[in-house]
Protein backbone atom coordinates (compact mmCIF):
# COMPACT_ATOMS: atom_id res chain seq x y z
CA UNK A 1 0.00 0.00 0.00
CA UNK A 2 1.10 3.33 -1.00
CA UNK A 3 1.77 6.09 2.19
CA UNK A 4 2.25 9.75 2.09
CA UNK A 5 2.76 12.18 4.90
CA UNK A 6 0.52 15.32 5.45
CA UNK A 7 2.01 17.91 7.60
CA UNK A 8 -1.34 18.87 9.42
CA UNK A 9 -0.47 21.70 12.36
CA UNK A 10 2.75 22.05 14.09
CA UNK A 11 4.60 18.86 14.17
CA UNK A 12 1.69 17.04 14.02
CA UNK A 13 1.91 14.52 10.96
CA UNK A 14 -0.97 11.97 9.68
CA UNK A 15 -0.24 9.23 7.81
CA UNK A 16 -2.75 8.76 5.03
CA UNK A 17 -3.38 5.58 3.01
CA UNK A 18 -3.83 5.58 -0.32
CA UNK A 19 -6.32 3.31 -1.98
CA UNK A 20 -4.50 0.22 -2.48
CA UNK A 21 -4.21 -1.57 -5.71
CA UNK A 22 -5.45 -4.49 -7.52
CA UNK A 23 -2.24 -6.84 -8.87
CA UNK A 24 -3.44 -8.89 -11.83
CA UNK A 25 -1.12 -11.61 -12.79
CA UNK A 26 -1.79 -12.89 -15.77
CA UNK A 27 -0.05 -16.44 -17.65
CA UNK A 28 -0.39 -14.67 -21.05
CA UNK A 29 -1.59 -10.71 -22.12
CA UNK A 30 -2.94 -9.50 -25.24
CA UNK A 31 -2.90 -6.21 -24.98
CA UNK A 32 -5.33 -4.87 -27.91
CA UNK A 33 -2.18 -3.67 -30.26
CA UNK A 34 0.43 -6.08 -30.50
CA UNK A 35 0.22 -8.85 -32.81
CA UNK A 36 1.76 -11.06 -30.02
CA UNK A 37 0.73 -12.09 -26.80
CA UNK A 38 3.33 -11.79 -23.81
CA UNK A 39 3.75 -14.31 -20.93
CA UNK A 40 3.93 -13.52 -17.40
CA UNK A 41 2.68 -10.06 -17.00
CA UNK A 42 0.85 -8.38 -14.01
CA UNK A 43 -1.73 -5.86 -14.66
CA UNK A 44 -1.58 -3.18 -11.91
CA UNK A 45 -5.30 -1.76 -11.42
CA UNK A 46 -5.96 1.70 -8.76
CA UNK A 47 -10.11 2.41 -9.29
CA UNK A 48 -10.69 2.48 -12.36
CA UNK A 49 -7.86 2.65 -14.19
CA UNK A 50 -4.96 0.89 -15.43
CA UNK A 51 -1.54 2.24 -14.09
CA UNK A 52 0.69 -0.25 -14.89
CA UNK A 53 1.68 -3.38 -17.10
CA UNK A 54 4.54 -4.56 -15.67
CA UNK A 55 6.54 -7.81 -16.83
CA UNK A 56 6.81 -10.61 -14.65
CA UNK A 57 4.65 -11.60 -11.48
CA UNK A 58 5.04 -8.11 -9.47
CA UNK A 59 4.84 -8.71 -5.61
CA UNK A 60 1.79 -7.09 -3.65
CA UNK A 61 2.54 -4.70 -1.36
CA UNK A 62 0.67 -4.17 2.15
CA UNK A 63 -2.98 -3.93 1.40
CA UNK A 64 -2.61 -5.07 -2.36
CA UNK A 65 -5.20 -7.75 -3.51
CA UNK A 66 -3.83 -10.32 -6.22
CA UNK A 67 -6.22 -12.01 -8.92
CA UNK A 68 -4.06 -15.19 -9.71
CA UNK A 69 -4.87 -15.55 -13.44
CA UNK A 70 -1.44 -17.74 -14.61
CA UNK A 71 -3.46 -20.19 -16.55
CA UNK A 72 -5.25 -17.70 -18.40
CA UNK A 73 -4.89 -15.44 -21.21
CA UNK A 74 -5.77 -11.69 -20.71
CA UNK A 75 -6.84 -8.71 -22.53
CA UNK A 76 -9.38 -5.69 -22.85
CA UNK A 77 -12.74 -6.08 -22.46
CA UNK A 78 -14.65 -7.45 -25.66
CA UNK A 79 -16.92 -5.65 -27.72
CA UNK A 80 -20.09 -6.36 -29.50
CA UNK A 81 -20.92 -3.57 -32.57
CA UNK A 82 -24.10 -5.17 -33.08
CA UNK A 83 -26.87 -6.58 -30.25
CA UNK A 84 -30.50 -5.92 -29.30
CA UNK A 85 -30.82 -6.26 -25.79
CA UNK A 86 -34.04 -5.65 -25.68
CA UNK A 87 -35.57 -9.29 -27.15
CA UNK A 88 -34.55 -12.51 -27.80
CA UNK A 89 -35.72 -14.46 -30.84
CA UNK A 90 -38.30 -17.87 -30.43
CA UNK A 91 -40.71 -19.20 -32.51
CA UNK A 92 -43.29 -17.18 -30.51
CA UNK A 93 -41.68 -13.60 -31.45
CA UNK A 94 -44.65 -12.00 -33.37
CA UNK A 95 -47.07 -12.88 -30.60
CA UNK A 96 -44.76 -11.95 -27.93
CA UNK A 97 -45.34 -8.33 -29.98
CA UNK A 98 -48.61 -7.97 -28.88
CA UNK A 99 -48.59 -9.10 -25.16
CA UNK A 100 -45.17 -7.26 -24.07
CA UNK A 101 -44.97 -3.96 -22.42
CA UNK A 102 -42.49 -1.09 -22.31
CA UNK A 103 -41.94 -2.53 -18.31
CA UNK A 104 -41.91 -6.10 -19.23
CA UNK A 105 -38.96 -5.44 -21.84
CA UNK A 106 -37.15 -2.81 -19.61
CA UNK A 107 -36.68 -6.16 -17.17
CA UNK A 108 -36.03 -8.31 -19.82
CA UNK A 109 -33.49 -6.55 -21.31
CA UNK A 110 -31.55 -6.38 -17.50
CA UNK A 111 -31.39 -10.14 -17.90
CA UNK A 112 -29.58 -9.98 -21.37
CA UNK A 113 -27.60 -7.12 -19.92
CA UNK A 114 -25.84 -8.95 -17.24
CA UNK A 115 -25.47 -11.95 -19.32
CA UNK A 116 -24.02 -10.27 -21.76
CA UNK A 117 -21.18 -8.86 -19.44
CA UNK A 118 -20.42 -12.18 -17.95
CA UNK A 119 -20.05 -13.66 -21.29
CA UNK A 120 -17.04 -10.98 -21.30
CA UNK A 121 -18.66 -8.05 -23.19
CA UNK A 122 -18.19 -4.74 -21.86
CA UNK A 123 -19.22 -2.60 -23.86
CA UNK A 124 -22.05 -2.63 -26.75
CA UNK A 125 -23.52 -0.98 -29.58
CA UNK A 126 -27.55 -1.72 -29.55
CA UNK A 127 -28.84 -0.95 -32.58
CA UNK A 128 -32.28 -1.30 -32.66
CA UNK A 129 -34.89 -2.13 -29.80
CA UNK A 130 -38.37 -2.02 -28.71
CA UNK A 131 -39.73 1.68 -26.78
CA UNK A 132 -36.16 3.34 -26.75
CA UNK A 133 -35.87 0.98 -23.57
CA UNK A 134 -31.62 0.78 -24.29
CA UNK A 135 -31.43 4.39 -23.45
CA UNK A 136 -32.74 4.02 -19.68
CA UNK A 137 -30.88 1.03 -19.22
CA UNK A 138 -27.83 2.94 -20.62
CA UNK A 139 -28.44 5.62 -18.33
CA UNK A 140 -28.84 2.77 -15.06
CA UNK A 141 -26.40 1.25 -15.96
CA UNK A 142 -24.01 4.19 -15.45
CA UNK A 143 -25.74 5.09 -12.16
CA UNK A 144 -24.73 1.31 -11.12
CA UNK A 145 -28.81 0.53 -10.86
CA UNK A 146 -28.41 -2.25 -13.11
CA UNK A 147 -25.03 -4.86 -14.12
CA UNK A 148 -24.03 -4.51 -17.69
CA UNK A 149 -21.65 -3.45 -20.01
CA UNK A 150 -21.21 -0.15 -21.16
CA UNK A 151 -24.03 0.95 -23.75
CA UNK A 152 -23.70 2.92 -27.04
CA UNK A 153 -27.76 3.07 -28.79
CA UNK A 154 -29.25 3.79 -31.40
CA UNK A 155 -32.69 3.20 -30.11
CA UNK A 156 -35.76 2.67 -32.38
CA UNK A 157 -34.26 1.99 -36.00
CA UNK A 158 -35.57 3.65 -38.98
CA UNK A 159 -37.22 2.32 -42.06
CA UNK A 160 -39.59 3.16 -44.76
CA UNK A 161 -42.80 1.60 -45.05
CA UNK A 162 -43.26 -1.75 -45.50
CA UNK A 163 -39.92 -2.06 -44.76
CA UNK A 164 -37.73 -3.78 -42.54
CA UNK A 165 -38.15 -2.16 -39.33
CA UNK A 166 -41.66 -0.63 -39.80
CA UNK A 167 -42.85 -2.45 -36.40
CA UNK A 168 -46.38 -2.88 -38.20
CA UNK A 169 -45.38 -5.43 -40.29
CA UNK A 170 -47.52 -8.29 -41.16
CA UNK A 171 -50.62 -6.52 -38.82
CA UNK A 172 -54.02 -6.66 -39.51
CA UNK A 173 -55.05 -4.01 -41.52
CA UNK A 174 -57.65 -2.79 -39.17
CA UNK A 175 -54.85 -2.57 -36.15
CA UNK A 176 -51.63 -1.10 -38.57
CA UNK A 177 -52.64 2.57 -38.53
CA UNK A 178 -50.06 4.76 -40.23
CA UNK A 179 -46.61 5.26 -38.50
CA UNK A 180 -44.52 8.08 -39.08
CA UNK A 181 -40.99 9.48 -37.93
CA UNK A 182 -41.96 8.85 -34.13
CA UNK A 183 -42.21 5.10 -34.65
CA UNK A 184 -39.17 4.89 -36.99
CA UNK A 185 -40.87 5.21 -40.37
CA UNK A 186 -39.73 7.66 -42.83
CA UNK A 187 -41.05 8.18 -46.42
CA UNK A 188 -39.41 11.42 -47.38
CA UNK A 189 -36.19 13.66 -47.09
CA UNK A 190 -38.43 15.97 -44.02
CA UNK A 191 -39.52 12.45 -42.08
CA UNK A 192 -35.80 11.92 -42.38
CA UNK A 193 -34.83 15.07 -40.97
CA UNK A 194 -37.42 14.63 -38.53
CA UNK A 195 -37.17 11.12 -37.08
CA UNK A 196 -33.25 11.47 -36.81
CA UNK A 197 -34.00 14.49 -34.52
CA UNK A 198 -36.07 12.78 -32.50
CA UNK A 199 -33.62 10.32 -31.61
CA UNK A 200 -31.29 12.52 -30.56
CA UNK A 201 -34.06 14.25 -28.16
CA UNK A 202 -34.51 10.47 -26.74
CA UNK A 203 -30.80 10.11 -25.96
CA UNK A 204 -29.94 8.11 -28.73
CA UNK A 205 -26.14 7.50 -29.35
CA UNK A 206 -26.21 6.48 -32.73
CA UNK A 207 -29.00 6.51 -36.25
CA UNK A 208 -29.82 2.50 -37.44
CA UNK A 209 -31.41 2.25 -40.97
CA UNK A 210 -32.89 -0.85 -42.46
CA UNK A 211 -31.26 0.11 -45.80
CA UNK A 212 -32.74 -3.22 -47.51
CA UNK A 213 -35.42 -5.69 -46.56
CA UNK A 214 -34.14 -8.14 -43.76
CA UNK A 215 -34.55 -11.88 -43.21
CA UNK A 216 -36.73 -11.69 -39.83
CA UNK A 217 -39.22 -9.32 -40.90
CA UNK A 218 -42.68 -10.24 -42.44
CA UNK A 219 -42.33 -9.15 -45.92
CA UNK A 220 -41.08 -10.94 -49.10
CA UNK A 221 -37.94 -9.83 -50.13
CA UNK A 222 -34.75 -10.17 -48.19
CA UNK A 223 -32.41 -7.38 -50.17
CA UNK A 224 -34.58 -4.66 -51.86
CA UNK A 225 -33.34 -1.35 -51.29
CA UNK A 226 -35.69 0.82 -49.34
CA UNK A 227 -34.62 4.33 -49.46
CA UNK A 228 -33.74 6.71 -51.78
CA UNK A 229 -30.21 8.33 -52.38
CA UNK A 230 -32.49 11.87 -51.44
CA UNK A 231 -34.00 9.99 -47.72
CA UNK A 232 -30.28 8.52 -46.90
CA UNK A 233 -28.47 12.20 -47.60
CA UNK A 234 -30.81 13.49 -45.35
CA UNK A 235 -30.77 11.12 -42.47
CA UNK A 236 -26.87 11.02 -42.46
CA UNK A 237 -26.47 14.96 -43.15
CA UNK A 238 -28.65 15.82 -40.15
CA UNK A 239 -27.15 12.30 -38.23
CA UNK A 240 -23.78 14.15 -38.77
CA UNK A 241 -24.93 17.65 -37.32
CA UNK A 242 -26.40 16.17 -34.50
CA UNK A 243 -22.92 14.64 -33.21
CA UNK A 244 -24.54 10.82 -34.76
CA UNK A 245 -23.20 8.17 -37.19
CA UNK A 246 -25.47 5.41 -39.19
CA UNK A 247 -25.31 2.42 -39.25
CA UNK A 248 -26.58 0.49 -41.97
CA UNK A 249 -28.45 -2.71 -41.86
CA UNK A 250 -28.19 -4.14 -45.48
CA UNK A 251 -28.05 -7.60 -47.10
CA UNK A 252 -29.12 -6.58 -51.13
CA UNK A 253 -26.44 -4.90 -53.50
CA UNK A 254 -28.15 -1.64 -54.18
CA UNK A 255 -29.58 -0.53 -50.98
CA UNK A 256 -25.85 -1.40 -49.49
CA UNK A 257 -23.93 0.52 -52.38
CA UNK A 258 -26.91 3.74 -52.06
CA UNK A 259 -25.93 3.92 -47.88
CA UNK A 260 -22.14 3.32 -48.62
CA UNK A 261 -22.06 6.62 -50.86
CA UNK A 262 -24.67 8.37 -48.66
CA UNK A 263 -21.92 8.12 -46.44
CA UNK A 264 -22.55 5.41 -43.04
CA UNK A 265 -20.25 4.62 -41.00
CA UNK A 266 -20.95 0.75 -40.95
CA UNK A 267 -23.05 -1.76 -43.09
CA UNK A 268 -24.50 -4.72 -40.65
CA UNK A 269 -24.53 -8.27 -42.22
CA UNK A 270 -23.54 -7.23 -45.85
CA UNK A 271 -24.80 -10.35 -47.34
CA UNK A 272 -24.79 -9.69 -51.26
CA UNK A 273 -21.91 -7.13 -50.97
CA UNK A 274 -20.09 -7.24 -54.35
CA UNK A 275 -16.75 -5.96 -55.48
CA UNK A 276 -17.89 -2.98 -56.33
CA UNK A 277 -19.41 -1.93 -52.89
CA UNK A 278 -16.35 -3.87 -51.37
CA UNK A 279 -14.17 -0.88 -53.20
CA UNK A 280 -16.20 2.02 -52.02
CA UNK A 281 -16.28 1.04 -48.24
CA UNK A 282 -12.24 0.61 -48.52
CA UNK A 283 -12.75 4.03 -50.08
CA UNK A 284 -15.07 5.65 -47.83
CA UNK A 285 -13.60 3.82 -44.30
CA UNK A 286 -17.02 2.13 -44.11
CA UNK A 287 -17.17 -0.63 -41.38
CA UNK A 288 -18.19 -4.30 -42.39
CA UNK A 289 -20.19 -5.97 -39.03
CA UNK A 290 -20.48 -9.40 -40.82
CA UNK A 291 -22.74 -11.24 -38.18
CA UNK A 292 -21.84 -14.31 -39.41
CA UNK A 293 -23.66 -16.38 -36.26
CA UNK A 294 -27.60 -14.48 -36.96
CA UNK A 295 -26.72 -16.14 -40.59
CA UNK A 296 -25.56 -19.42 -39.16
CA UNK A 297 -28.63 -19.50 -36.38
CA UNK A 298 -31.32 -18.05 -38.84
CA UNK A 299 -30.21 -20.70 -41.35
CA UNK A 300 -30.32 -23.57 -38.94
CA UNK A 301 -33.59 -22.46 -37.68
CA UNK A 302 -35.13 -22.68 -41.16
CA UNK A 303 -34.76 -25.95 -41.28
CA UNK A 304 -38.13 -26.27 -38.51
CA UNK A 305 -41.28 -26.61 -39.33
CA UNK A 306 -43.34 -23.74 -37.93
CA UNK A 307 -40.37 -21.98 -36.56
CA UNK A 308 -40.57 -19.17 -38.71
CA UNK A 309 -43.66 -17.41 -40.43
CA UNK A 310 -43.97 -18.68 -44.31
CA UNK A 311 -42.95 -15.07 -46.14
CA UNK A 312 -39.74 -15.43 -43.32
CA UNK A 313 -38.35 -19.39 -43.95
CA UNK A 314 -37.58 -19.06 -47.45
CA UNK A 315 -35.26 -15.60 -46.86
CA UNK A 316 -33.32 -17.07 -43.70
CA UNK A 317 -32.63 -20.40 -45.61
CA UNK A 318 -31.21 -18.45 -48.89
CA UNK A 319 -29.47 -15.63 -47.11
CA UNK A 320 -27.77 -17.39 -43.88
CA UNK A 321 -25.66 -19.39 -45.28
CA UNK A 322 -24.01 -16.87 -47.71
CA UNK A 323 -22.76 -14.98 -45.11
CA UNK A 324 -19.59 -16.87 -44.03
CA UNK A 325 -18.53 -16.55 -47.39
CA UNK A 326 -19.41 -12.70 -47.18
CA UNK A 327 -17.31 -12.07 -44.52
CA UNK A 328 -13.71 -14.11 -46.02
CA UNK A 329 -14.46 -12.20 -49.50
CA UNK A 330 -14.60 -8.95 -47.17
CA UNK A 331 -11.39 -9.77 -45.14
CA UNK A 332 -9.48 -10.54 -48.65
CA UNK A 333 -10.32 -7.47 -50.35
CA UNK A 334 -9.20 -5.76 -47.06
CA UNK A 335 -12.50 -3.73 -45.81
CA UNK A 336 -11.81 -2.72 -42.82
CA UNK A 337 -14.25 -5.06 -40.11
CA UNK A 338 -15.33 -4.43 -36.76
CA UNK A 339 -16.88 -7.69 -34.40
CA UNK A 340 -20.45 -8.06 -34.15
CA UNK A 341 -22.98 -10.35 -33.61
CA UNK A 342 -26.72 -9.63 -34.05
CA UNK A 343 -27.03 -10.66 -30.39
CA UNK A 344 -30.71 -10.88 -29.96
CA UNK A 345 -31.38 -12.67 -32.91
CA UNK A 346 -28.99 -15.73 -31.55
CA UNK A 347 -29.25 -16.09 -27.67
CA UNK A 348 -27.67 -13.66 -25.37
CA UNK A 349 -24.29 -14.11 -23.73
CA UNK A 350 -23.51 -16.67 -27.25
CA UNK A 351 -21.60 -13.73 -28.35
CA UNK A 352 -18.70 -15.03 -28.66
CA UNK A 353 -19.22 -17.79 -31.15
CA UNK A 354 -18.55 -15.10 -33.63
CA UNK A 355 -14.81 -15.28 -32.84
CA UNK A 356 -14.77 -19.22 -34.33
CA UNK A 357 -16.67 -18.18 -37.69
CA UNK A 358 -14.34 -15.13 -38.13
CA UNK A 359 -11.22 -17.43 -37.42
CA UNK A 360 -13.33 -20.33 -39.95
CA UNK A 361 -13.59 -17.62 -42.92
CA UNK A 362 -9.83 -16.55 -42.72
CA UNK A 363 -9.37 -14.20 -40.27
CA UNK A 364 -6.32 -15.22 -37.83
CA UNK A 365 -7.33 -15.18 -34.09
CA UNK A 366 -5.43 -12.22 -32.94
CA UNK A 367 -7.11 -9.82 -35.70
CA UNK A 368 -10.14 -11.47 -34.49
CA UNK A 369 -9.63 -10.36 -30.81
CA UNK A 370 -8.76 -6.93 -32.19
CA UNK A 371 -11.55 -6.39 -34.19
CA UNK A 372 -13.76 -6.91 -30.79
CA UNK A 373 -11.12 -4.87 -28.46
CA UNK A 374 -8.83 -1.96 -30.25
CA UNK A 375 -10.79 -1.60 -33.30
CA UNK A 376 -14.29 -1.44 -32.16
CA UNK A 377 -13.13 1.00 -29.45
CA UNK A 378 -11.46 3.14 -31.92
CA UNK A 379 -14.54 2.76 -34.39
CA UNK A 380 -16.76 3.87 -31.36
CA UNK A 381 -14.40 7.25 -31.12
CA UNK A 382 -13.76 5.58 -27.52
CA UNK A 383 -9.86 4.62 -28.25
CA UNK A 384 -8.32 7.16 -26.11
CA UNK A 385 -9.86 5.15 -22.81
CA UNK A 386 -10.88 1.70 -23.72
CA UNK A 387 -9.95 -1.45 -25.90
CA UNK A 388 -6.46 -1.39 -25.36
CA UNK A 389 -4.43 -2.55 -21.81
CA UNK A 390 -2.23 0.14 -21.08
CA UNK A 391 -1.37 2.79 -18.92
CA UNK A 392 -4.42 4.71 -18.06
CA UNK A 393 -6.83 3.23 -19.85
CA UNK A 394 -10.18 2.62 -18.17
CA UNK A 395 -9.86 -1.26 -16.10
CA UNK A 396 -12.28 -3.34 -18.80
CA UNK A 397 -10.34 -6.17 -18.42
CA UNK A 398 -11.41 -9.93 -19.41
CA UNK A 399 -9.70 -13.43 -19.30
CA UNK A 400 -10.70 -16.69 -20.80
CA UNK A 401 -8.42 -20.32 -19.91
CA UNK A 402 -5.78 -21.19 -22.17
CA UNK A 403 -4.85 -19.91 -25.11
CA UNK A 404 -7.47 -18.47 -27.35
CA UNK A 405 -4.07 -18.10 -30.75
CA UNK A 406 -4.37 -21.90 -30.38
CA UNK A 407 -7.61 -22.56 -29.77
CA UNK A 408 -10.45 -19.47 -30.37
CA UNK A 409 -13.06 -21.62 -28.56
CA UNK A 410 -11.96 -20.52 -25.38
CA UNK A 411 -13.35 -17.13 -26.12
CA UNK A 412 -16.44 -18.89 -25.62
CA UNK A 413 -15.29 -19.54 -21.87
CA UNK A 414 -14.65 -16.01 -20.24
CA UNK A 415 -13.81 -16.87 -16.74
CA UNK A 416 -13.18 -13.32 -15.32
CA UNK A 417 -14.72 -9.76 -15.87
CA UNK A 418 -13.91 -6.35 -14.66
CA UNK A 419 -15.48 -3.45 -15.85
CA UNK A 420 -14.36 0.21 -14.53
CA UNK A 421 -12.31 -1.83 -12.24
CA UNK A 422 -15.08 -3.98 -10.37
CA UNK A 423 -15.17 -7.25 -10.34
CA UNK A 424 -18.24 -9.00 -11.95
CA UNK A 425 -16.87 -12.64 -12.39
CA UNK A 426 -13.91 -14.60 -11.82
CA UNK A 427 -11.70 -18.52 -11.52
Amino acid sequence: MKRFLIAATGLALTIVNAQADTLIHAGRLIDGDSDRAMTEMTVRINGSSITGIDRGYTPAGSGDTVIDLRNHTVMPGLMDMHVHLTGEYSNDSRLRGFVTNEADYAFMSTTYAKRTLEAGFTTVRNVGDAFNVTIALKKAIQRGDVVGPNIFTAAKGLASTGGHGDPTNGWASHIMGDPGPHQGVVNSPADARKAVRQRYKDGADWIKITATGGVLSVAKSGQNPQFTDEELKEIVDTARDYGMRVAAHAHGTEGMRRAVVAGVASIEHGTYMDDEVRRLMKKNGTYFVPTIMAGAWVAEKAKIDGFFPELVRPKAAAIGPLMLDTFSKAYKAGVPIVFGTDTGVSPHGDNAQEFGLMVAGGMPAMEAIQSATSVAADFLGIGDTHGRLQNGKTADIVAVPGNPLDDISSMERVSFVMKNGVVHKQP
